[in-house]
């Protein structure tokens, strides 16, 4: 089994998939979405399985994503912002370099925008934003090795800060890929 070199979590707007594909870039490694996978595999739009189906039926699609893709992808992977909310996918990080990308209201607003298709965040968003996060902050934490302010940063800023926090930059001339097949050793 083959684990991801570095798993970001944290809600709508942190980044995630921004960040995730320049650290993929910087790594050298490839870049999976767990969101894009659903889509993806659904064959439609994330708000649509909510309307359509509701959102038990989509956390079970995201748990099985999530699953598929620690098991199989050996690269930066992005998780969907609620991912964490599933007990069986927080016992499946534990251990596992995750970073939790903490964003701001004000800079999540700018970045997801008040009028995206986000299902969660339909009606009055700032406040759904702001409950969702009261709920989910201590599961981001719960899997995090670390966590990472966006917070006037730029994308390139948020990928360096995470290689250092995970001090996957490249040593002695050491790739990172060889230095995580180390650590899977």
């Amino acid at each position: 089994m083959t684990s991801p070199l570095v798993v970001l979590v944290g809600p709508p707007g942190a980044g995630k998939s921004t960040v995730g594909a320049l650290l993929a870039d910087r790594l050298g490694v490839g870049y999976q979405d767990t969101d894009a996978d659903i889509v993806a595999t659904a064959g439609r739009p994330i708000a649509e399985i909510f309307i359509d189906e509701g959102e038990p039926h989509f956390r079970e699609l995201e748990r099985t994503a999530v699953r598929d893709a620690l098991e199989s992808h050996p690269g930066v992977l992005s998780l969907g912002g609620g991912a964490i909310l599933d007990d069986g996918t927080r016992k499946l990080l534990a251990g596992l370099p995750v970073v939790f990308l903490d964003v701001q209201l004000a800079d999540a607003v700018k970045r997801v925008g008040l009028d995206a298709p986000r299902p969660l965040l339909a009606v009055n968003p700032r406040k759904q934003w702001r409950e969702l996060m009261e709920r989910r902050r201590p599961l981001y934490t719960e899997v995090a090795r670390a966590v990472i302010t966006t917070a006037e940063r730029t994308p390139a800023q948020v990928a360096e800060a995470i290689l250092d926090a995970l001090e996957l930059r490249q040593a002695a001339g050491q790739t990172p890929q060889a230095a995580h097949r180390e650590e899977q050793a």
